[in-house]
């Protein structure tokens, strides 16, 4: 059994980064696209990991728009965690509103969705996202290649 809720929620491995679900917060289509080697920041990627990590992101967010119907993302990068380079594709979905659409708003969605999310349901949710984005990625792969 993993450590974490979804650590195995995978929808992309590339040369060199992964896409998965968040590991820890149910929220569908809540994605992460992390770095396989250690960095910190941008700044450290060589030519070839520039290149992959905007195409990745572009036909991340091309798939949840197309495949997932989520029409607006917030995307989030900080260089002083300890847990490697990673972008959150936090996307924004109806029920959210009430928490408002600033910035201020995602650690009370997050903490929300801890509380009362994990469920079955969203359980279910969650793994039918990953995998229709599994399927896209397989579909449009030929696209990183270009």
């Amino acid at each position: 059994m993993a450590k974490y809720p979804f650590e195995n929620e995978t929808v992309f491995l590339g040369k060199s980064f992964r896409i998965g679900q968040d590991w820890e917060v149910p929220i569908p289509a809540f994605f992460i696209l992390s770095s396989k080697r250690k960095l910190k920041s941008i700044l450290e990627f060589t030519d070839e990991e520039s290149e992959e990590f905007m195409l990745l992101l572009k036909l991340l967010r091309k798939g949840m728009l197309h495949e997932l119907k989520i029409k607006d993302v917030y995307l989030f990068q900080n260089e002083d965690t300890d847990h490697g380079f990673h972008v959150w594709v936090f996307p924004r979905h109806a029920w959210m509103e009430k928490f408002g659409r600033k910035i201020q708003s995602v650690r009370p969605i997050m903490e929300y969705a801890k509380e009362k999310m994990m469920t079955p349901k969203t359980i279910e949710e969650i793994k039918e996202n990953v995998l229709l984005m599994k399927n896209y990625f397989e579909k449009n792969e030929g696209k990183l290649n270009d």
